[in-house]
């Protein structure tokens, strides 16, 4: 009797340590013969790491669940000092990525992108929106990948609190007169202001648009649109050299897929 109701009182105990949470897989490692790291972006618990235990057995029923850019539902075990996944239920896999090498870069550089960018316990779930809306993209060739990368990469920033202002000058918060984006000082540079902007360039109204649009939409709106080659090519440009200024990390993913493009 007594044995009976220990081992109720460690199932109990099991379930009131298990937690579920929405999100995508960002990385994955081998840990000892059969096991993985697993790094996953949830909604409810910001960035997770967790362990799954025997995932790289063939028979595992985990191993196809903690493969990068999985979304979906996992149960975790919180043990004293790390998580184990005890079981997934997988809504998107975004197979499609594995038979595009080019997608799968940039789906890989998306996935580093949101790794450096995201910490354990942060309110994380406009950066989980994001890399999911923008996985879709990749796999439904509705615009192109060299617009989806910019699109990510500005609308993270601002996500993150270092976008560039867009909206005003980033000196006298002018909307009127008209303004030159500079690197240097984070923003729109209006004409009273730009004395000291020596890197001030002036944006086509489109480009400007467009970055105000990033900025600003719904992320289930931010892929729904093209833009000409010019404005595409300028926008590559300004947000490249922002990018150059203000992200330090150098991305694994992103200069193997520069060597494929």
């Amino acid at each position: 009797m007594r044995h009976g109701y220990f081992l109720r009182m460690q199932a109990g105990a099991r379930i009131l340590n298990e937690i579920t949470v929405t999100g995508m897989v960002l990385s994955t490692a081998p840990v000892g013969e059969y096991d993985r790291r697993v790094v996953i972006l949830t909604k409810e618990q910001g960035k997770v790491a967790a362990f799954a235990k025997g995932a790289r057995r063939p028979n595992s029923p985990l191993v196809g669940a903690v493969n990068p850019c999985t979304f979906g539902e996992f149960t975790l075990y919180a043990g004293r000092s790390s998580y184990t996944i005890r079981s997934a239920v997988i809504s998107d896999y975004f197979a499609e990525l594995r038979e595009d090498i080019i997608g799968a870069y940039y789906g890989f550089y998306f996935l580093e992108f949101a790794d450096y960018y995201t910490k354990e316990g942060n309110d994380e779930r406009e950066m989980l929106k994001l890399l999911y809306q923008t996985m879709r993209a990749l796999i439904h060739v509705r615009i192109p990948n060299r617009l989806i990368r910019r699109i990510f990469e500005l609308r993270a920033l601002y996500i993150n609190g270092e976008g560039p202002q867009v909206f005003q000058c980033v000196s006298c918060g002018d909307k009127e007169r008209p303004a030159l984006f500079s690197v240097k000082k984070g923003g729109l540079v209006c004409g009273k202001c730009m004395q000291d902007a020596w890197d001030g360039m002036e944006l086509d109204t489109s480009t400007l648009y467009t970055m105000q649009y990033i900025e600003s939409s719904r992320i289930e709106k931010l892929y729904t649109f093209v833009v000409s080659e010019k404005v595409l090519s300028e926008l590559e440009c300004v947000i490249q050299r922002y990018m150059e200024a203000y992200v330090e990390k150098k991305f694994k993913s992103l200069e193997i897929l520069e060597t494929l493009l």
